[in-house]
């Protein structure tokens, strides 16, 4: 999981003196999205987002940054991260209050299939219990009862490389993926057997901000997302020259490095560098992903760049930072930005892999699972990856968090107020 989240109208936006609300993440997340998103499941993460952030600061104990990132497609900032800089400063604090609870949570288990009854409510799952993965022989058969409901809070399928392929054959395998490996889809697929409606399976998203140079979600995108980013710029390595907007949404940041045909170069110099969280940067650096440079010329000389065309890039750029507008291709221009002048500089190299899926199965405003024939399943819930219609063609980073926790929260409390059966 990612380490930020984005809220809209927070008392750190207030305090920062930030204008935002609902309504304004919720048109982002529109534009993003193409207009393809379901509108009424959006607009309940844009409204409820806040109230789940402080959820996690009164109730788990969550802490957070006192300071906001912009994502691309954001019109400001508002997204809050973990003071660790990693979404186990979610996830270790969601554990410690499980056990506070009294509540096990059992691991070596591997979800398998969805218990009916005659008239099709869920009723139960089936798991196998041992299990060690990836051996599919491996586990033993158990059957497990749901006294109210059954909630589903999977991820997506970005791993399964068939399923993948099925949706986008130009996703096949020699396009990287940042999921950890069980990000399979069984819990979609076994959902869709027993008549989940499917919702937009082909959105598959690309995280433009990773890397070639290390495998998996990396360290790159700690480096690019906070920093280089909102605070450099990405060029053409065979042009020394930009070609998108740095702060714009992940579908068309990705199209348009993918469109160069080769990776692009990220760059930032030591005061971007500074809002890379602790420990990612070094960690970069000696895995040789993130690469560190005295000057401009020798930047351009590792990659390869014409150096007159880089230095004349950074000229302009640094233009528009002084006058507060980016009149190439409008990047939102930080309000503490500065020239790029402060050595030492910093480069990686961007190329982008399946990160998001934004399809899944149908879900109302109460996180119930939407059948074939337009009703509810009984005893079924879903929140998180596995669902679709919310993010449309693109989901906006650090909407994901926002989405699994307060759609989370949905499913929990209604599947908690279902009449307790058999």
């Amino acid at each position: 999981m990612r380490p930020a989240w984005a809220l809209a109208g927070s008392p750190l936006q207030r305090k920062l003196g930030i204008d935002d609300s609902p309504d304004k993440m919720l048109q982002d997340m529109l534009a993003a999205g193409l207009f393809l998103n379901h509108v009424e499941l959006a607009k309940r993460v844009a409204e409820k987002c806040s109230e789940a952030v402080q959820w996690t600061i009164d109730y788990l104990g969550v802490e957070y940054r006192d300071a906001l990132v912009q994502f691309g497609g954001h019109s400001v900032p508002r997204s809050y991260q973990t003071t660790n800089g990693s979404g186990a400063g979610i996830v270790n604090a969601e554990l410690k209050k499980l056990e506070e609870l009294g509540v096990s949570v059992e691991t070596k288990r591997k979800f398998a299939r969805l218990l009916q009854d005659e008239s099709g409510r869920v009723k139960g799952v089936e798991i196998l219990d041992n299990y060690k993965f990836p051996s599919e022989s491996s586990g033993q058969s158990k059957f497990i009862k749901a006294k109210k409901a059954v909630v589903l809070a999977a991820g997506g399928f970005g791993r399964d490389l068939e399923l993948r392929m099925i949706q986008d054959p130009r996703l096949n395998e020699e396009v990287d993926c940042t999921n950890q490996p069980g990000a399979t889809g069984e819990a979609l697929l076994e959902a869709l057997r027993v008549g989940a409606m499917p919702v937009q399976l082909c959105w598959i998203q690309l995280g433009p901000w990773a890397g070639p140079d290390e495998e998996g979600f990396g360290v790159v995108p700690q480096f690019s997302v906070p920093a280089a980013c909102p605070w450099g710029i990405i060029v053409d390595p065979e042009t020394g020259k930009r070609f998108v907007n740095e702060l714009t949404d992940r579908k068309r940041k990705a199209d348009a490095i993918l469109e160069t045909g080769h990776p692009a170069v990220n760059l930032c110099d030591s005061l971007g560098a500074e809002k890379v969280p602790p420990g990612f940067l070094e960690r970069g650096l000696e895995k040789k992903s993130i690469r560190k440079f005295d000057t401009i010329d020798d930047l351009a000389g590792f990659y390869e760049i014409p150096a007159g065309a880089l230095k004349e890039t950074i000229a302009r750029y640094n233009s528009f930072v002084k006058k507060g507008v980016d009149s190439d291709f409008g990047k939102p221009i930080p309000g503490d930005a500065q020239p790029l002048t402060h050595p030492p500089f910093y480069a990686a190299r961007l190329w982008p892999k399946v990160h998001h899926c934004m399809g899944g199965v149908r879900i109302n405003t109460s996180a119930q699972v939407i059948g074939l024939n337009g009703e509810a399943i009984p005893g079924l819930y879903a929140a998180g990856e596995v669902t679709g219609g919310i993010h449309g063609a693109c989901r906006l980073g650090s909407v994901a968090t926002a989405d699994c926790i307060v759609f989370g929260r949905i499913a929990g409390q209604n599947a908690a107020r279902e009449q307790a059966w058999g």
